[in-house]
């Protein structure tokens, strides 16, 4: 541990003031005490960011907040080579997950303090970098109701939002082309991702990788409202990549077209676009975990 540790010499603490009610400004206190303690020059960024100027002083970036937060990180400063961290306080906290599991504050700061920068790919749709995952279609429909989600929390809103959806919501016909792959009709689903999860805990790639140098496309075909009601805990839980209606592909970039502008999830924030161009960038940033 002292030899990693010796390589922290100065820390950006970056807490998202309005994630998680405001729970991430009481989460950067915890962590400058801490570092105080061990003597760790630290400081905490909340109102306003630094300029990546001022950002490249420091030898960490720690980020305090959901997915959304980090998009806006990745967004703000795409260059960033820094050693960076995540400690979740958000609505969505699904990359978070992926890089640490189910860890409390204590134990993340542990795994932190003791984790090497290991670099991870993220993603790029148009001219904007995402690095957990985008929904177009239904899930960018279910983005559209974030009031509910929020006011809910992360898990329980998402879900709330994604039945009442299931219910309402007519499939549009797609183009999408790949590397090696072309598809072309209505799907429920079309995911591109990163990472693993979405949503507050759906696991829809279960089996992607953040180093693998490729993204994951995920594509569920049209189908009747009682399938999607029958099939909604099966796609939460991860266990639909075998179901003959769900198509997965790897690739290095993507183009998705549609007749008419359609919403899009982008790490938990909405766009709208008509056509979009999605490709990996690879080992884009480093993570210690």
């Amino acid at each position: 541990m002292m030899s990693i540790q010796a390589s922290i010499q100065k820390i950006a603490i970056l807490a998202n003031p309005r994630a998680g009610g405001g729970s991430a400004l009481k989460i950067a206190d915890w962590l400058k005490s801490s570092l105080d303690l061990i003597n760790i020059n630290n400081h905490i960024y909340s109102d306003y960011w630094p300029t990546f100027e001022q950002l490249n002083n420091y030898s960490d970036c720690w980020i305090i907040g959901g997915d959304g937060t980090i998009n806006y990180f990745i967004n703000k400063y795409p260059d960033c080579k820094l050693a960076l961290a995540l400690f979740d306080s958000g609505t969505g906290n699904d990359f978070a997950w992926k890089i640490y599991g189910n860890t409390g504050l204590a134990a993340r700061f542990e795994q932190v303090m003791q984790g090497s920068p290991t670099p991870i790919d993220a993603g790029k749709i148009n001219q904007k970098l995402y690095i957990n995952c985008i929904g177009v279609g239904f899930d960018g429909e279910i983005i559209k109701s974030m009031s509910t989600i929020r006011f809910l929390g992360g898990k329980f809103g998402y879900l709330l939002a994604v039945i009442l959806k299931i219910i309402s919501f007519k499939e549009k016909p797609f183009f999408i082309q790949s590397d090696h792959h072309h598809f072309e009709g209505k799907f429920l689903l079309a995911f591109i991702v990163n990472s693993s999860r979405a949503g507050g805990g759906f696991y829809i790639a279960p089996n992607a990788s953040i180093q693998d140098g490729y993204l994951d496309m995920i594509l569920c075909e049209a189908l009747p409202v009682w399938k999607r009601l029958i099939y909604l805990p099966i796609i939460k839980s991860g266990k639909h990549m075998h179901l003959p209606f769900v198509k997965q592909a790897l690739g290095k970039a993507f183009t998705i077209q549609c007749q008419e502008e359609m919403p899009i999830q982008v790490d938990g924030e909405l766009i709208y676009a008509k056509e979009v161009e999605v490709k990996v960038l690879e080992k884009q940033f480093n993570f210690r975990y």
